[in-house]
């Protein structure tokens, strides 16, 4: 017998795996679902690749630091707001976006900068939460730039980490980390 690590009690070899995989899997189905529906009824993007890994990070291994509610906002918004920064300063509004128009120097520039830089902040703030620079690409290379669409994303990441602590909280039976 091994010890669960969502529990803290014993389970046996087969369970050992299976439980574990369910809990995260149908937790980020339900995560997802929840952002994706919020968008659909808003007709904006609710649902944006970043999410993905932060829901992921919040049901495999809530007890690692990037998966702490206040890591995934704060990397989220640092990303968005960096990325947003470096799209301006590079120029790049009025081009279309880069998986559109095509990679160039300025968006490369961008892109480059802009990870580096979430990466360097979220580093000095001990904030450490990965999915962050997917957000800030997403914002650099111009495929999600509108203020609705900022809006949206920022207002998706708090739906996601809110519903993702709530849910581990209820569920674990046992307070995750904050």
């Amino acid at each position: 017998m091994s010890e669960d690590r969502f529990s803290g009690g014993p389970v046996s070899a087969d369970r050992g795996r299976a439980a574990p995989a369910i809990y995260a899997g149908l937790l980020s189905l339900v995560v997802l679902g929840l952002s994706g529906a919020v968008g659909l009824a808003l007709m904006q993007p609710w649902l944006f690749p970043s999410l993905g890994p932060t829901v992921m990070l919040f049901f495999q291994s809530p007890g690692q630091p990037a998966s702490r509610p206040l890591n995934a906002a704060v990397g989220h918004l640092i990303g968005i707001a960096v990325g947003i920064a470096c799209f301006a300063a590079f120029g790049l509004a009025g081009q279309p976006p880069a998986p559109v128009g095509g990679l160039t120097a300025g968006y490369v520039a961008a892109g480059a900068l802009s990870v580096a830089l979430t990466t360097a902040i979220l580093s000095l703030l001990k904030l450490p939460h990965p999915p962050a620079g997917a957000t800030t690409l997403i914002v650099s290379l111009g495929i999600l730039t509108a203020p609705a669409e900022l809006l949206s994303m920022a207002a998706a990441v708090l739906l996601v980490t809110a519903a993702g602590w709530a849910l581990n909280r209820v569920l674990l039976g046992r307070r995750i980390r904050d």
